[in-house]
């Protein structure tokens, strides 16, 4: 049974289990469906099937439960009735409980919660432990009373009304489950009391008095009110201060015994607290005296009102909630009981307790992505995969063809390649390798072996000037061997209609054996004959819906991407924890390091001169800025103006050239055309030369404004310099003689190693320039980092033990986990393979 129709039947059966209610999947079943669709694309499923389902499925939410029922039923004989579905599987009706294996769903976001009235897991099978097996005892959170629903919506929560749920639905709250799971932003330790008498200046703590008198004054012209109490014990007096909150007069008059928390600040001499949280001494202390939760807040919601609301419900449902992760996971990582996590993440009873919460529920956050990542990484290489296995003689002849020798670590890489190509599975491997170290040859070679093998391979890339780039380089390497001309061709943009339609037609009769192009290639119009091999250049920059549709122009082609930003072993353990990872660490010889400076922009002559004086020996200089034009709202120097005053006052005797992003194709074609052959000396850019940009002869990169560039991005830059056999220069001026201290230029002076420099960047600016368009999901998370090394490792290591033992979830002790994995990916936009 194909893998889309695994699932469609998984989600019907939990749909029918819950007795039709649409909560199968968090958000209704018409949340499976981008996801799904895409799958049943891959599994070619017709047209008819796919149009019928998602029609079924969107509207699903407006029919009653009778007519869901008699919905799903139907789907379900239709796609057992025309997919020709197995015979034994085909007559399981769906929509009852079988002991079958769960798949994990595309993706939510939260551990799953008991619903009312909830049964076992309706796909867990029912085990018993083995003699080898050893089950570690743990307690049981009790039953929840019949009237708890945890998907209960905020209406039915005591003191909300309609603009309170308004104004908590703004922030993406709709149930009381919902606000279990609305952690705070950050604690204040109110727990240590002092008396009056012995505060100092800047102390953050709390106290316990007696209201001596309160008063309110009005000051600045009537705009200001200020109620001033005067708070006392046996030790000594403190002026307690609210600023435009009047009604606290009446309040505190009241209350005669008080509880204050807050800074202690200085005024005219004397101490003072302004604005403390207080609360009568004769109530329960939530926000004073303890470690007190601070909450994210929106309009007509106030933060006392939230903590006491929050505390209300975690009292009352915490207790409750079923724990998803199993016992011996809880055991191997010392983690509390979930129930009692939630409990410490809002209300602590101390430093420690609070940490202890912390740890746990980012460790389910881990361990739930993990799950996820080795379920889809199962998935894809379950599917069958063309086997290309060529000579040893024959691959020998090819690497004698390549005007170089290749290093030891393009060898490793070669040989991961060669191995995931004569496997039957599938290759998903991603390839990353710094700057100039020669990943190109590796796609080369394995779009040679894939084409030796009767199939295509298709390389795409995400600008057209890389794309151009990318097609001369591999019709130097491979025309003339393997290839003859016009067996490899170049898809862009800007290729002319009449010869993309030629092309198309090459590719669907099989001429064409290598295509090299840009988004072009995704459109629907091209079509190959047996494409084999996708390889995909920089691949942070492309989606997951772009690389599923060039996917599905081949029957299971092998997948090599390939990127020259370094990735953090965090990174690699979690947003591609779903590839084979092969890193070239090692530089072509006789490459020698870019020596890179940082200099103040009152020595921008000394640049100048510098590349004069490599000009004049032949070599060739970059100018970055950061801007195209110059606009209103950012300072900085623009490429079009400095272009212009460059050519005029500073290097009025060389050939200067120009480069940006507006500019048509052909304009940055002709630009690059006469950069590579010398035509123009001195090449004024923006980043638009950032990736890929091949030009051995240039030795000086000046970036200009360096401080507003990111870590890698300046690594890139750098890169374009340095690749052939002279010495090369980076020289970074930040904007002002400030700037100069900046951490990122700092770490680029300090060293060439683009892995040092991404863990750098990674520690500088969080994960969101690794990701791309990988998918925001991961940085999505609540408490968990991505960056946690340590705890990343270990929810992997835990994941994949778990994942050998009971990849499917299926045995009844990992029924809840099941749940909870499904419910967190629904709700991740993640992950390559759905």
């Amino acid at each position: 049974m194909k893998p889309s129709i695994q699932k469609l039947r998984k989600f019907f059966r939990l749909e029918a289990e819950r007795g039709y209610d649409n909560k199968a999947v968090m958000g209704g079943l018409a949340n499976i469906l981008s996801a799904w669709e895409l799958e049943a694309r891959e599994d070619q499923l017709s047209e008819q099937i796919i149009q019928a389902v998602i029609s079924r499925l969107r509207d699903y939410h407006r029919l009653s439960d009778d007519s869901r029922e008699v919905a799903l039923k139907g789907i379900w004989r239709r796609v057992t009735r025309e997919t020709g579905a197995d015979q034994e599987d085909s007559q399981v009706e769906p929509l009852k409980p079988q002991r079958q294996s769960p798949e994990v769903e595309s993706p939510t976001a939260q551990p799953a919660v008991p619903e009312k009235g909830e049964t076992p897991h309706p796909l867990a099978a029912e085990t018993s432990p083995t003699s080898s097996e050893k089950t570690v005892p743990t307690p049981e959170p009790p039953q929840p009373p019949p009237d708890l629903d945890f998907q209960a919506p905020l209406s039915t929560i005591k003191g909300i009304g309609a603009k309170k749920q308004a104004a908590l639905e703004r922030m993406g709250k709709h149930s009381i489950y919902d606000l279990l799971y609305t952690f705070p932003r950050r604690h204040d330790d109110y727990s240590q009391l002092k008396p009056i008498g012995s505060l100092w200046y800047g102390d953050d703590t709390t106290i316990i008095g007696t209201v001596k008198s309160v008063s309110t004054r009005t000051v600045r012209s009537g705009r200001m009110k200020i109620v001033e109490a005067l708070i006392s014990d046996k030790s000594g007096a403190i002026r307690a201060n609210w600023f435009n909150q009047p009604w606290m007069e009446n309040q505190l008059k009241k209350a005669k015994q008080v509880v204050l928390s807050g800074l202690v600040e200085q005024y005219l001499g004397r101490l003072v607290m302004n604005n403390p949280e207080w609360e009568p001494l004769s109530e329960e202390q939530l926000h004073t005296n303890r470690i007190v939760p601070v909450y994210p807040l929106t309009k007509d919601i106030t933060q006392k009102w939230l903590r006491k609301t929050i505390h209300d419900l975690v009292e009352k449902y915490a207790p409750y909630l079923e724990d998803h992760l199993p016992p011996q996971v809880r055991e191997a990582n010392q983690l509390l009981p979930l129930s009692k996590a939630i409990q410490e993440i809002h209300f602590p009873e101390s430093g420690q307790s609070l940490q202890q919460a912390r740890q746990r529920l980012a460790f389910d956050e881990l361990f739930l992505l993990q799950m996820g990542v080795l379920e889809q990484k199962m998935h894809w290489e379950s599917r069958p995969g063309m086997v290309f296995d060529p000579p040893e003689d024959w691959l020998d002849v090819q690497l004698s063809r390549l005007p170089f020798q290749l290093t030891d670590a393009q060898r490793n890489a070669l040989t991961h390649v060669r191995d995931d190509l004569r496997s039957g599975k599938p290759m998903n491997r991603l390839l990353q390798g710094d700057v100039g170290s020669g990943k190109t040859v590796i796609a080369a070679l394995a779009a040679l072996i894939v084409i030796h093998g009767g199939g295509q391979a298709a390389f795409l890339a995400p600008t057209s000037i890389l794309a151009e780039q990318h097609y001369h380089t591999l019709s130097e390497l491979l025309v003339q061997g393997e290839l003859e001309e016009g067996q490899i061709r170049l898809l862009i943009g800007a290729t002319p209609e009449n010869e993309k339609e030629e092309i198309r037609q090459g590719l669907a009769d099989g001429k064409i054996k290598l295509i090299v192009g840009t988004h072009a290639l995704l459109q629907d119009p091209v079509k190959f004959h047996k494409l084999q091999l996708a390889v995909i250049d920089e691949q942070h920059r492309f989606g997951v819906e772009q690389r599923g549709r060039l996917r599905q122009k081949g029957e299971n082609p092998h997948l090599l991407v390939m990127t020259a930003t370094p990735i953090p072993r965090s990174l690699a353990l979690t947003m591609y924890g779903d590839l084979e990872l092969s890193i070239i660490d090692e530089l072509p010889p006789g490459r020698q390091p870019v020596e890179t400076h940082i200099l103040f922009p009152s020595e921008i002559e000394r640049a100048y001169g510098l590349i004069r004086r490599q000009v004049d020996l032949g070599n060739q200089a970059f100018i970055i800025y950061p801007l195209v034009e110059e606009s209103e709202k950012m300072e900085g120097k623009a490429a079009a103006e400095e272009f212009n005053r460059l050519q005029k006052e500073v290097f009025d005797s060389y050939q200067l050239g120009l480069l940006h992003g507006q500019m048509s194709a052909d304009d940055k074609e002709k630009a690059m055309s006469r950069f590579r052959d010398k035509q123009i000396q001195i090449l004024v850019s923006t980043t638009v030369v950032e990736v890929g940009v091949d030009i051995p002869n240039a030795t000086v990169m000046l970036v200009e404004g360096a401080h507003r560039f990111g870590l890698a991005q300046l690594h890139q830059l750098r890169g374009r310099v340095g690749r052939g056999d002279q010495k090369s220069y980076c020289i970074l001026i930040p904007g002002s003689a400030e700037e100069a201290e900046n951490q990122r230029l700092q770490a680029m002076a300090e060293t060439n190693d683009g892995f040092i420099l991404a863990e750098k960047d990674l520690e500088i600016r969080g994960p969101g320039q690794f990701l791309g368009t990988r998918q925001s999901g991961y940085t999505d998370l609540k408490l968990a980092s991505i960056t946690d090394l340590k705890l990343v490792e270990q929810a992997r290591s835990q994941a994949t033990a778990l994942f050998q033992q009971d990849p499917e979830l299926i045995q009844e002790k990992h029924a809840q986990l099941a749940r909870a994995v499904s419910q967190f990916w629904s709700q991740q936009n993640t992950g390559d393979i759905s």
